[in-house]
């Protein structure tokens, strides 16, 4: 729904921005901060934090008119984490100072972002992080492990989630905060996957240092704030913005039916029809799930579609290899590089199986979100939890 005179200010400020930036000729990161500086970046968010206070719906009809001019995409490719997660929950906790600090180059692709949750010891349970954060003056000192963190080998910042206080239950004890990856102390390993490449690392980090002006939320109210991120995320994964009809995996698999008719076989195709029935039943429920998060921050039904979204994705990569026969056991795409951005579609039938994997454990794995649904969806009783009182100093691990 739009609101009177809201779609002829954002169109008037379209084509002011286009008439003096030139997406052909501008720079994409000159670009961007144009369009940050207009407002036009996140319409909702107030004057001078890269909005205009208007509705949300208004951003769509900026983004289509800055897509058909060949505009680049706000934060770059490279940038998904710090656009899908970490800008919204800036947006959520961040003080005016911090807001007006790193909202700007994080658009730009100026700081490309990484998450700094999960540990070798805290992945589903990510409540139970053990890398700690000690007050100094105005400083925290940091000492941990994080693990399985895309696109930390790029980003110059991160968001992270560290205990404060170990001598309260596990999730009261927990700060966040906006940590920069270019000082000492932080070292970045990559790690092989079963794809062969090394998408993602883990990172250590050792004394380093983290202004108590670049916490997000107060101290140990970390894990409201990394809520927020979480359900950013599962919505950014499961109900991909703009996706077209036979878009992402479906797309690869109706090609090479309708491309390759030596590979069609009569008793595939009602599975084939099955799948396309469920990848555009996907489609729809996140267009549907996107507009009604246009009214503030995404809710937990942000699971449900991550949850569809990789049960999908792995059906359709399995079908695909059965589709393909013998050649689809065939698998000599044993990169061993980092690659710049993540295609999940991207390669070979033998990649998307394999990447596919990976769709029910990143963003929260499948298993904790059901429980997610069935409790805060559904309403139904929680799991029997005997840490929930017990300081996290005296948990055993």
């Amino acid at each position: 729904m739009s609101v009177p005179g809201a779609d002829a200010d954002v169109d008037a400020l379209v084509r002011a921005l286009l008439d003096e930036h030139d997406p052909a000729t501008t720079a994409p990161r000159d670009f961007l901060g144009a369009q940050f500086d207009a407002g036009l970046a996140w319409v909702h968010l107030p004057v001078g934090f890269g909005g205009l206070g208007l509705p949300r719906t208004a951003q769509e009809r900026v983004d289509a008119k800055l897509a058909d001019a060949g505009a680049p995409l706000g934060g770059t490719p490279k940038n998904y984490i710090g656009m899908g997660m970490a800008a919204p929950t800036i947006a959520a906790f961040g003080t005016d100072e911090q807001k007006r600090k790193f909202l700007r180059p994080l658009f730009t692709g100026e700081q490309i972002y990484c998450q700094l949750f999960s540990e070798p010891g805290a992945g589903s349970d990510l409540a139970a992080v053990a890398t700690r954060a000690v007050r100094d003056g105005d400083d925290w000192i940091v000492n941990g492990q994080k693990v399985w963190t895309s696109q930390a080998q790029h980003a110059q910042m991160a968001i992270l989630v560290a205990r404060t206080d170990p001598g309260v239950p596990k999730h009261a004890g927990l700060t966040y905060f906006l940590c920069d990856m270019t000082q000492p102390g932080v070292e970045v390993r990559p790690l092989r996957q079963i794809t062969g490449e090394a998408e993602f690392n883990e990172v250590f980090l050792t004394d380093v240092r983290v202004p108590d002006a670049n916490r997000l939320g107060p101290e140990g109210g970390g894990w409201r704030v990394a809520t927020t991120t979480l359900n950013n995320e599962r919505v950014a994964i499961g109900a991909r913005a703009g996706a077209p009809r036979e878009g992402g995996h479906i797309g690869k698999v109706t090609a090479a039916w309708r491309n390759e008719p030596g590979l069609r076989d009569p008793a595939m195709q009602d599975e084939l029809m099955r799948l396309w029935v469920e990848a555009e039943i996907l489609r729809l429920s996140g267009e549907r799930l996107r507009q009604q998060a246009v009214a503030g921050q995404p809710g937990p039904e942000g699971a449900g579609m991550k949850i569809a979204f990789a049960r999908v994705a792995q059906e359709i990569s399995g079908f695909e290899i059965e589709l393909h026969g013998e050649a689809g056991l065939r698998y000599d795409d044993w990169t061993l590089g980092r690659p710049e951005v993540v295609d999940l579609t991207g390669r070979g039938p033998g990649y998307r199986y394999l990447r596919a994997k990976g769709n029910s454990i990143e963003g929260g794995t499948s298993e904790i979100l059901r429980n997610t649904i069935s409790e805060r969806v559904l309403g139904l009783p929680g799991e029997h939890r005997v840490d929930k009182s017990v300081a996290w100093k005296d948990l055993p691990r």
